[in-house]
C-alpha cells in the first residue's frame, strides 16, 4: 500500500537497521529514488551484510551517512525534507514525497511501575510468554492477549512480540473483546450465552393479542 501511494516519486527512509534496509529494497522496485538516511558513518554496525551488498549495488538507492532530518517541507502534502549534515553543520533540502521511519520504538509503560510483567525492553508480556514466576495468580492460565494480572489485556505496539502496525493493533483490539468476555465467563461475571446481535428484543414489549369475541 505504501509503495502504491508513493508511486514513482522519490522517498526517504530513516534508519540503519535491517527493517530500513528491507524497506529500501522493496520501495526501490517502484520509486524513482530511495534515500536511506542514517546518523552513523556506515551501515556496517547495524545492518546485515547481505542487505548492505544489495543496497550498494542498487542504482536507485542512496545512503546518506551522518545526516539527520530537521524539518518536513510542504503545505497540503509532503514535498521534501530538510537535512542536516552533522559533520559540516550545513542544511539542505531534499525533494521526496514519502517518508518512512525505522528507528525502533520505546514503550511508554513506566507509569505501570512494574505492576505487569515486561520483557527486557519494557514491552508487556502476554499469554504463554509470561514466565510462571511472574504471574499474579498461578491458578489462572493467561489468555492470548492477557497480561500477568488476570483481566488486564494488552494489545498493539505495547505488547511484547507484536507487529508494529496500526492494522495489527486494530485486529488485536477486536480479538481482545472476545477474550475479555471469556475471562468474565471464567470468573462467573458473565452469562454463558450472551444475547445474539440479530435478536429482535423489541418483541418483548409487544402485548399478546386478545382472544377474538365468540
Amino acid at each position: 500500500m505504501e509503495a502504491q501511494a508513493c508511486r514513482a516519486d522519490p522517498v526517504a527512509i530513516v534508519g540503519g537497521g535491517n527493517s530500513a534496509g528491507q524497506a529500501a529494497m522493496f520501495l526501490s522496485r517502484t520509486s524513482a529514488d530511495v534515500h536511506l538516511i542514517i546518523r552513523g558513518e556506515t551501515l556496517e554496525t547495524s545492518m546485515s551484510r547481505y542487505l548492505i551488498d544489495q543496497i550498494e549495488r542498487h542504482p536507485r538507492i542512496t545512503v546518506r551517512p551522518r545526516t539527520q532530518i530537521t524539518a518536513l517541507l510542504g503545505t497540503d502534502q509532503l514535498e521534501g525534507v530538510e537535512l542536516l549534515d552533522t559533520d559540516r553543520r550545513q542544511t539542505s533540502a531534499l525533494a521526496v514525497r514519502g517518508l518512512f521511519v525505522f528507528i525502533g520504538a520505546q514503550p511508554a509503560t513506566g507509569w505501570l511501575a512494574g505492576q505487569l510483567a515486561e520483557d527486557a525492553h519494557g514491552f508487556l508480556l502476554t499469554g504463554s510468554n509470561i514466565p510462571e514466576a511472574q504471574l499474579e495468580d498461578r491458578e489462572w492460565a493467561p489468555l492470548f492477549l492477557e497480561t500477568s494480572r488476570p483481566g488486564v489485556f494488552a494489545v498493539g505496539d505495547v505488547r511484547s512480540g507484536s507487529v508494529k502496525r496500526a492494522a495489527t493493533a486494530i485486529g488485536e483490539g477486536s480479538m481482545a473483546v472476545r477474550l475479555v468476555f471469556e475471562r468474565l465467563q471464567a470468573t462467573g461475571s458473565a452469562v454463558t450465552d450472551p444475547p445474539r446481535a440479530d435478536t429482535d428484543i423489541r418483541t418483548a414489549a409487544v402485548p399478546t393479542a386478545k382472544e377474538p369475541p365468540p
